[in-house]
């Protein structure tokens, strides 16, 4: 009796991958509520038709600087998670194709093949190194600013003179990392549930090997 032939398929990969753990999701959900805390209430305070219409001047600082205050320590608390470790050495690792995906961008090259990217792209890490830069300078600013007694006038000028500059700056940067989120449904998804499609994966991703 002739053997049967097998009939089985072949496995097909999964529709969906894994980008992000539950760990890494609630570091970037509750980093981006207390950083919007801290614009808000910096908005209520230097913006004078919002300062008029919110008032309570008093409790609105006390917010902003207690927010500040607490925008490392969700990072620091993620340092538990091993995915949380590897994905910010992957953030601080820069390669020859990132240096293509930025000049790319900046002759605004649209085509896929001209961005090569790992599991994060040559504009997420350059993001990442700045917002993690100008938190700390906000920081170490604001502690001057709140704590007037620890150093001299003209350090506190100087300070406030930083913090306010660099707040609108950031202001700006956050403006435009929400808009190139809303622009892709399906990143947030990955932020949201902690997958995203293959087949965007291997479009927008194509060196990373999840």
């Amino acid at each position: 009796m002739p053997p049967q032939a097998d009939t089985q398929h072949p496995v097909s990969a999964p529709a969906r991958v894994r980008r992000f753990t539950r760990a890494e999701h609630w570091v970037h959900r509750v980093t981006a509520v207390l950083m919007g805390v801290c614009v808000v209430t910096a908005a209520c305070m230097y913006i004078p038709g919002l300062a008029v219409l919110v008032g309570r001047r008093e409790l609105v600082t006390r917010i902003h600087e207690w927010a500040g205050v607490m925008l490392p320590v969700p990072v620091l608390a993620g340092l538990i998670s091993r995915a949380f470790r590897v994905d910010l050495g992957h953030l601080n690792r820069w390669g020859p194709h990132d240096r293509v995906w930025l000049r790319a961008a900046l002759r605004r090259d649209h085509r896929r093949s001209a961005r090569p990217a790992g599991k994060f792209n040559a504009g997420q890490k350059t993001y990442a190194a700045w917002i993690a830069g100008a938190t700390l300078v906000m920081l170490g600013t604001g502690v001057l600013m709140w704590f007037t007694h620890l150093t001299p006038l003209r350090w506190r000028t100087s300070a406030t003179f930083v913090h306010d500059w660099l707040a609108l700056t950031i202001g700006v940067v956050l403006a435009g990392h929400v808009g190139m989120a809303l622009g892709d449904p399906e990143a947030r998804r990955g932020l949201r549930t902690g997958l995203v499609s293959r087949e965007w994966a291997e479009r927008e991703h194509p060196l990373w090997r999840p």
